[in-house]
């Protein structure tokens, strides 16, 4: 009896201990972190804190670098997935277990730059949308790049973009712009699901917000290049083709209406005059290892097949003598989410429209080199096929500008 009692008693105690800890979460110092990486409040001895604490990180780089980002990781659906910020404090709640850190750059990576973050543009749902704007410093009258981050059109922001962004500054010919956009679902706690064609009228808000402000960071409004990797190729390449579509008709509401009413609108603009305004401005596009046809989305968006075909940028290209709208095209050859032959099928139907269309296929590259992330690998991968890439694609889009 005794030993059945004591057999009870600690199955109480771990029941009692398990509820204890789920109120609970862990936080702990990230090894990868370089530098003085410090958070607050402190932890228990046993490294938690109450669920729902607000936890402040604050780093300070070594000589001669600079702050990238501090962060908190967590596991996710593609691995480690960070919360970043581009200062040297990050406050934030920790509702779940979770490693803090830090991420440093060399000076001269960002001493060419004036950055501003997470500007509002609009807030259709839950989430605010916004964007963050790298500027050279001096720039005056400079065309416009607007990265659309990736990520499954269900994770990430314009954070993991800002190496890219980086790099297309640095020789001081393009203001950069790198905004976010509503997941699909309700991954952003909406209520309502967010479609896929929401999604692109968020890209559209954004540019038109965008377009609206470039003068005030130094950037050409009437010069705008888009650009995005992956579910961001997706997206970059629809806004670069699907202007036409901008109205109020609404989204498949009616049969055979498949209208895109921008998420942001100037008050004093009609949505005839926006139209026009980017039909004028937007000059080329740059979606890399990207998603063009509706059968590829399938598993994301549960709509039938004339919805799909309404948001895959294949079947919205514009004839080049009503408008040209150059393409700059690049995947890996070791990329095993976006194949060979999806980018192919678009090249081609580019080609079949008469639009100027250049497809790279990167040597040894797998899928997202354009990412940005705390991690080495992540960096390293940058380092050996972004960069070069990057200065490839303002190559290209400067050739558009001559012509």
């Amino acid at each position: 009896m005794k030993s059945k009692n004591l057999l009870v008693a600690l199955m109480l105690t771990t029941v009692f201990t398990y509820a204890q800890d789920s109120k609970r979460v862990k936080v702990s110092i990230d090894d990868a972190s370089v530098g003085k990486v410090t958070f607050s409040p402190k932890t228990k001895k046993d490294g938690t804190l109450k669920k729902g604490t607000q936890v402040t990180i604050t780093a300070i780089p070594q000589a001669g670098k600079s702050i990238d980002a501090t962060y908190f990781s967590y596991p996710g659906r593609w691995g480690t997935m960070y919360s970043e910020h581009m200062d040297n404090t990050y406050t934030f709640t920790a509702d779940q277990d979770i490693q803090v850190g830090a991420s440093f750059i060399e000076n001269k990576e960002i001493e060419h730059l004036n950055v501003t973050q997470n500007i509002v543009y609009a807030k259709p749902g839950v989430k605010e949308l916004k964007y963050d704007v790298f500027s050279p410093k001096g720039a005056e009258n400079l065309p416009v790049i607007i990265i659309i981050h990736g990520g499954g059109w269900s994770s990430n922001t314009e954070d993991i973009m800002r190496g890219l962004a980086r790099e297309l500054t640095k020789d001081k010919k393009f203001v950069v712009f790198s905004m976010d956009y509503r997941w699909i679902g309700n991954l952003d706690g909406d209520e309502t699901a967010n479609q896929m064609h929401e999604l692109i009228e968020d890209v559209y808000g954004g540019i038109i917000h965008i377009k609206e402000n470039a003068s005030k960071y130094g950037g050409d409004g009437s010069k705008l290049f888009v650009t995005g990797d992956s579910a961001g190729g997706h997206l970059s390449a629809s806004a670069s083709l699907m202007i036409e579509s901008i109205g109020n008709g609404g989204f498949g509401t009616q049969e055979g209406v498949f209208k895109l009413t921008p998420t942001y609108m100037p008050e004093d603009k009609t949505i005839d005059q926006v139209r026009e305004e980017l039909l004028a401005s937007m000059k080329a596009a740059a979606p890399s290892y990207g998603v063009f046809r509706g059968q590829t989305m399938s598993g994301f968006v549960q709509q039938g097949e004339e919805y799909l075909n309404a948001v895959a940028p294949i079947n919205n290209i514009p004839n080049a003598d009503d408008r040209s709208v150059p393409q700059f095209l690049v995947r890996g050859t070791q990329d095993n989410l976006i194949k060979d032959e999806e980018v192919a099928a678009y090249t081609k139907a580019l080609v079949d429209a008469g639009q100027r269309v250049e497809y790279i296929q990167v040597g040894g590259a797998y899928h997202a080199f354009f990412d940005w992330k705390p991690d080495q690998r992540t960096k390293d991968t940058f380092e050996k096929y972004g960069v070069y890439y990057a200065q490839r694609m303002k190559e290209f889009f400067l050739t558009v500008l001559e012509e």
